[in-house]
């Protein structure tokens, strides 16, 4: 399964990503990661970030993009993967899409985190990042579980507060968010890919909420267009009573053919006499011949 995960800075992108990746066994991809990493590798769009970053300019789509390119060409992604915090907004969006479609990898479905603003200034507030192994935790909503141990170094996790989640630079970074990033959920409505989730509740009931929208993609409701031959036959019966047999009909008789006339019934007198047997009929004749015989003598 292909997804992207939008929201606002604080809708728990990242917590989120984290859970659906040990649910669904496919990689979490963060830009912010990427790039870290591929500066920290000293690959050749390290380098070209690097430079830019020094400069004190933002990475274009470009560099960003070719790293996304690598990232999913690595053998974890195959069966899916989760972009987080990426894109942000209309220009990446449309450079991903034609991304994706020539590594035939279209998106599944975009998930829309909606979190009041209030909700959001507490929970930036109270975000903190493992400085080895870059996991994102919440101090309020989603804190290090008792015994947990950093992945890198095996110690208890090393957190800081990021120089841009402090209370003061969240009005700044939402209003950023309304102006470039909203837009996305218009983009990717028309795709038919957008689905929203309240993000506000306990942790567990946001994980569910999200599991059960992903239960539905790819789930359509079969159309006429969509039905096979026999489902549409199928269909057709189902929908129509079974139709009543007409009656048998008479078969009509030929023109040119007229039925025998009956015969009359006998009458009395010669008629009777006719009807007697031909023996007896031809009596009177032998009598004759007889005769005859004698008088020759």
């Amino acid at each position: 399964m292909r997804i992207v995960l939008l929201g606002p800075p604080g809708s728990g992108k990242g917590t989120q990503s984290q859970r659906l990746t040990k649910s669904h066994g496919i990689p979490q991809i963060s830009t912010g990661d990427l790039l870290r990493a591929a500066v920290a590798a000293q690959s050749k769009l390290g380098l070209a970030a690097k430079s830019v970053m020094d400069a004190g300019k933002l990475v274009d789509d470009a560099i960003v993009l070719g790293m996304i390119q690598e990232r999913l060409a690595l053998p974890d992604a195959i069966g899916g993967f989760i972009l987080d915090g990426f894109p942000r907004n209309l220009s990446q969006a449309a450079a991903l899409e034609g991304l994706l479609k020539g590594l035939d990898q279209p998106l599944d479905v975009v998930v829309l985190m909606q979190v009041d603003n209030e909700e959001l200034v507490r929970r930036i507030g109270g975000r903190r990042t493992c400085r080895n192994c870059g996991r994102v935790f919440n101090v309020f909503t989603s804190p290090p579980a008792p015994g947990e141990t950093c992945p890198k170094t095996g110690g208890e996790h090393d957190l800081f507060q990021r120089p841009d989640d402090n209370e003061a630079t969240v009005a700044d970074r939402l209003k950023v968010y309304d102006e470039k990033t909203s837009p996305l959920a218009n983009f990717y409505d028309k795709r038919g890919l957008l689905r929203k989730i309240n993000a506000e509740g306990d942790l567990d009931v946001v994980t569910a909420r999200l599991e059960a929208v992903l239960a539905t993609v790819g789930r359509k409701p079969a159309t006429r267009r969509t039905l096979k031959p026999a489902a549409k036959i199928a269909a057709k019966t189902a929908a129509k009573p079974a139709p009543r047999r007409p009656a048998r009909k008479v078969a009509a008789k030929k023109p040119g053919r007229k039925p025998a006339p009956k015969r009359p019934a006998a009458k009395a007198g010669k008629s009777a006499v006719r009807a007697k047997p031909k023996s007896v009929r031809k009596a009177p004749a032998r009598k004759k011949a007889a005769g005859k015989a004698r008088r020759h003598r």
